[in-house]
């Protein structure tokens, strides 16, 4: 919304072919009332092409695979709600959702690795891992807290290493 009300066209790129699974209805009415929001489902950029910036953005069609040129000046990419941790999987604690389990959230179950000591806030269950940002559960999922968290976890893993 706030992207519409400073261009003179805006396009919303969705991978599926329904706002409604992942956004409030009374949002979506207020895309759709907006004429400048183009709505593009089952759509998504497979590259982005430019000198310095970005001139044309290629779109793909995630049904079909067929691919198109777009005319882009700006992009902005918001990856949604779902961690994509498949590949962590049986290695670090997670919860029903595939969130990385950190700090506190850890589980009994999950701290055999463990001993006597406790995993520090951000660290998951493999002493030493941290997970920050939208992948941990129970993060707030703002680009400042992430960075945030980035910047503590520099520090809980230097303070992990001293006590080893």
């Amino acid at each position: 919304m706030f992207l519409s009300e400073h261009t003179a066209s805006c396009r919303l790129l969705i991978r599926g072919g329904d706002l409604s699974k992942s956004m409030s209805r009374y949002l979506i009415d207020e895309i759709e009332q907006r004429g400048r929001i183009e709505v593009m489902t089952y759509s998504e950029i497979v590259e982005l092409n430019g000198n310095g910036a970005p001139e044309t953005a290629l779109v793909a069609d995630t049904r079909t695979g067929e691919r198109r040129p777009l005319p882009a000046k700006a992009v902005f990419i918001f990856i949604g709600a779902s961690p994509h941790t498949d590949w962590l999987r049986g290695q670090v604690a997670m919860d029903e959702h595939c969130f990385v389990l950190t700090g506190r959230d850890v589980g009994e179950e999950d701290l055999s690795e463990w001993g006597e000591e406790r995993p520090y806030f951000l660290e998951t269950s493999m002493p030493g891992i941290f997970a920050v940002g939208d992948v941990h559960s129970g993060s707030v999922k703002r680009c400042a807290s992430a960075v945030g968290e980035g910047s503590m976890a520099v520090r809980l893993a230097y303070q992990r290493l001293e006590a080893r």
